[in-house]
């Protein structure tokens, strides 16, 4: 390929690239969490240790995917308040025995989001698969890891609504 076809392709990835109206996800959460988030989470007496690795979650979430200042309660714009709603373990693949292979956890999390007046509650979901020995019980380890990246995605799919409802509130 010659150095003027080159170019030219060139040319035309950053001309789609800059018309595509991309936007980076922290730039559309500003509207909704401003400039300053702190966090609280409500621990669950059925899995107090998933609670603490959730917040933690939480305030990494803030930082690096809503690029907001993490701050107290008193001087923060918006404050989120997470609860670890239900986590369920679904099996979803058995061997040739009937035994079962593989589960589905799947954690259901609420977030309360205040500012000022305002107060809205999210429902995230996320799920994670992963398989076991046969006739065997899932472990201590393998719960908590279940329930640690089904909390990820959930989280995930937390930070997918803001910046949503951030992405509408820059239309109107």
């Amino acid at each position: 390929m010659g150095g003027l076809q080159r170019f030219g392709l060139v040319l035309i990835a950053a001309a789609l690239l800059s018309g595509c109206g991309y936007k980076p996800t922290s730039r559309a959460v500003k509207p909704v969490l401003q400039e300053s988030v702190s966090t609280k989470i409500v621990i669950s007496m059925q899995d107090p240790d998933n609670t603490v690795y959730i917040k933690d979650a939480l305030d990494e979430a803030v930082v690096n995917r809503f690029r907001t200042r993490l701050t107290d309660e008193a001087h923060a714009s918006t404050h989120l308040t997470i609860s670890l709603r239900k986590v369920v373990f679904n099996p979803v693949q058995y061997d040739t025995n009937g035994y079962i292979v593989a589960y589905r956890a799947i954690v259901t999390l609420d977030i309360d989001r205040e500012r000022g007046e305002e107060t809205r509650r999210y429902n995230a979901r996320g799920s994670y698969l992963f398989t076991i020995e046969p006739n065997a019980i899932i472990s201590d380890l393998v719960r908590f890891e279940a329930i640690k990246y089904g909390s990820e995605k959930a989280l995930d799919s937390f930070v997918a609504q803001v910046a949503g409802e951030g992405a509408s509130a820059e239309v109107r």
